[in-house]
């Protein structure tokens, strides 16, 4: 009996569509929210807007049918859904405050809500939010929904923080940095649940990573470093692109 289960869990183990949690993909993780921040702003701001949001959008769709179709967790499948999540996650965000003027602070209450309403139902249907758990098609259906609310939440959360309560985007950054250590602090020495710790700070990349993008690539007027949103984007792009080849390379994070 040991050995059936032994085996069951090996074949789980090859079927699963996420990578395996390590410090490269918290690394890939960061690199890619913050890359997805500067290249949507170049986008929106520098070419046209509508055909932008509309060309990302397809891509993004493309993305997850490629990750989707794949039997397995592939590195440049996974990643390259991932950085399509952060750039037209940002655009979402951007379009409900830029285009239908709602403030950062309903946006952000209302991806709260959305996010909650998801894992609760990801939880009711499937009795389990584990990431080590992705091997079917629902279950992995439900992970891209969280992902994409995370990323719009994680926008709005940042801009509200900057903006609405003006703290700026360095001094957002590391208060997005306190949080998003504290669950993992609390993980390994309070031994607080994993699942739990890992979704709050998955939740928290999104706004860390793009609050420090936005502190690189906005004018100094604006409380930026003004290195500008397409050199920003284009060396965090070479920064993931070289993550995203090392694991593919090397398969560390592997969950096989």
């Amino acid at each position: 009996m040991s050995k059936n289960i032994r085996n069951i869990h090996i074949n789980e183990n090859n079927l699963l569509k996420v990578p395996k949690i390590t410090i490269y993909f918290w690394i890939a993780k960061l690199l890619s929210t913050a890359m997805g921040e500067a290249t949507s702003d170049y986008l929106v701001f520098h070419t046209n807007p509508y055909l932008a949001v509309i060309t990302c959008g397809l891509i993004f769709a493309a993305s997850i049918w490629l990750q989707m179709k794949s039997n397995r967790y592939f590195a440049h499948y996974y990643w390259f859904a991932v950085i399509m999540v952060s750039i037209f996650g940002t655009q979402i965000a951007d379009v409900i405050h830029v285009v239908l003027g709602v403030p950062y602070s309903f946006s952000t209450l209302f991806f709260l809500i959305a996010l909650i309403l998801t894992l609760a139902v990801w939880n009711f249907k499937e009795k389990t939010l584990s990431i080590h758990s992705i091997y079917t098609p629902r279950r992995e259906a439900f992970y891209w929904a969280t992902i994409v609310i995370t990323f719009a939440l994680g926008t709005a959360a940042g801009d509200m923080t900057a903006f609405t309560l003006n703290l700026g985007y360095f001094e957002s950054g590391l208060l997005f940095a306190v949080i998003f250590f504290i669950p993992i602090i609390a993980y390994f020495m309070f031994d607080l649940n994993e699942i739990a710790s890992f979704w709050v700070a998955y939740i928290m990349t999104r706004p860390l990573g793009a609050s420090f993008a936005d502190w690189a690539d906005k004018p100094t007027k604006f409380g930026g470093l003004g290195f500008g949103s397409f050199t920003v984007s284009v060396v965090l792009t070479a920064a993931i692109l070289m993550v995203i080849i090392f694991l593919s390379v090397y398969k560390i994070d592997d969950p096989g």
